[in-house]
């Protein structure tokens, strides 16, 4: 079996970087993108650009009566399932263009699970929504606003959807090729389309959660008991992220293997610390 390519960054212990992984290299995040958009959310309301409460067709053409807001959205609450319709298996996300997402946005009352606010499911479909009605709020793209009032306050460079291909870091295949990543950079890049070196990500966690240089975590953080963090995991990488309240964190992502491991790697950092 090929060994997986390892980063474990942490505040507890040297770096540990097996397998040919590099924490100087892009590589993908998937749904660790969701807190840098829930910590948006929070900026453009501190900003008077939205409320938390608004509903979501103050700002996206959704059908009136919902009750959907973009706090639901925010806390997987929303009543939208876990995938939007119509995706396809080899690259799921790669038709899933913003015209797609309007389409569907345009008939939201019909794909709803559950009434707003009463149960949680964990969506990437919402937060694609929750992006789109972030860009229309912000006036701006989203990339744009995230740098704005997210990345470039706290001085990070290293986070982009669109890494120059020298600079990433993919998975290898039985032959030693590189993996073909997925796409997404369309509608569902606020779920999980995000790259990062895992010196920048290592970084959004002592910024977001230890130092809380822009105020309380985002309400997209998930928490359990003392614990905050978040993972992601796209076709062949996996990241893990968490911090508790004395300041201990971890940062690890992998290239291959079960992205129940990495997060099992994680958490049982923070065990051995705690």
């Amino acid at each position: 079996m090929r060994p997986v390519p390892l980063c474990i960054l942490s505040s507890s212990a040297p770096p540990r970087v097996e397998h040919g992984h590099d924490p100087e290299l892009f590589v993908q995040i998937g749904s660790l993108t969701k807190p840098l958009t829930g910590t948006l959310l929070v900026r453009l309301a501190v900003a008077g650009a939205l409320d938390l409460d608004d509903p979501l067709e103050r700002f996206l053409p959704a059908p009136a009566g919902t009750g959907i807001t973009l706090r639901h959205l925010a806390t997987h609450t929303s009543g939208l399932p876990r995938l939007p319709p119509g995706l396809n298996r080899r690259d799921p996300y790669a038709p899933f263009d913003a015209a797609a997402l309007d389409a569907l946005v345009r008939r939201l009352d019909t794909l709803t699970t559950a009434a707003p606010g009463k149960d949680e499911e964990y969506s990437n479909f919402g937060y694609a929504v929750l992006g789109s009605a972030l860009a229309a709020a912000g006036g701006a793209p989203y990339e744009h606003l995230l740098n704005e009032y997210v990345l470039g306050p706290l001085d990070l460079t290293d986070v982009t959807s669109a890494p120059a291909p020298e600079r990433r870091l993919v998975a290898r295949g039985l032959f030693g090729r590189p993996v073909r990543p997925w796409t997404m950079t369309g509608a569902i890049l606020p779920a999980g389309g995000l790259w990062a070196t895992p010196v920048a990500a290592a970084r959004l966690v002592t910024s977001l959660l230890v130092e809380r240089r822009l105020g309380e975590p985002a309400p997209s953080w998930q928490r359990a008991g003392r614990l905050t963090w978040h993972n992601g995991a796209t076709k062949d990488a996996s990241v893990f992220a968490g911090a508790l309240p004395d300041g201990t964190w971890v940062l690890v992502h992998r290239l291959g293997g079960a992205p129940d491991t990495t997060d099992k790697i994680g958490i049982d950092h923070l065990k051995g610390v705690a």
